[in-house]
Order: structure tokens, then sequence, then C-alpha cells
């Protein structure tokens, strides 16, 4: 059985050559990028960050792509926040029930 890994690399050639389609219909890239984007959940938004948070982002994802370990941090702040609220209302519950 084939793997993935036997597919040829892309080059940027062959990207920039790409006929992409939403739908069956034949997009423009902005368009594309655009429907990609809506179906995994995510949206453009402007924000401004201290330099030094770019600069940590960008050296530590290397070519994976700096806003992808952004809103990787994120996530993980947000749902640690969860957690923690969860355990403190648990760890109370307990205390109060003993």
């Amino acid at each position: 059985m084939a793997s993935s890994d036997d597919a040829p690399k892309l080059t940027a050639s062959d990207l920039a050559r790409a006929k992409l389609r939403v739908g069956g219909k034949e997009v423009s890239r902005e368009e594309f990028s655009s429907a990609v984007n809506a179906h995994l959940g995510k949206q453009r938004v402007s924000i401004m960050l201290d330099g030094s948070i770019i600069a940590f982002f960008k050296a530590k994802a290397g070519e994976r792509g700096y806003q992808t370990l952004i809103n990787q941090a994120l996530h993980q702040a947000m749902t640690g926040e969860q957690i923690e609220a969860t355990l403190r209302r648990v760890i109370r519950e307990e205390l109060h029930a003993t």
C-alpha cells in the first residue's frame, strides 16, 4: 500500500500553476484561502503584539508558521483556565462534603 510519503514533493512552481476549486468551481487563491479558513473555523484578525512575542514565536516556529504557534498558545491558555476552574470547583465541593 502506498503512503502519502510516496507522493512527489510539490514545488512553488507546481503550486503557482495549480487550479484551485471550491465546490467544483474554479476560484482565486484569495477565495480558496477564505474557504479553507472558514471550513477550519478560523477568522482573520488584526492584533498588536510586542515585538519580543513575535520574535519568540518566529524563532520557535522555524518553517511551520508562527501564527499557528500563537494560536496553539492561546488555545492552551484558554483550555488551561477552564481546567483550573473545574479543578478548583471540584476541590471546594469535596472539602465542603467532608
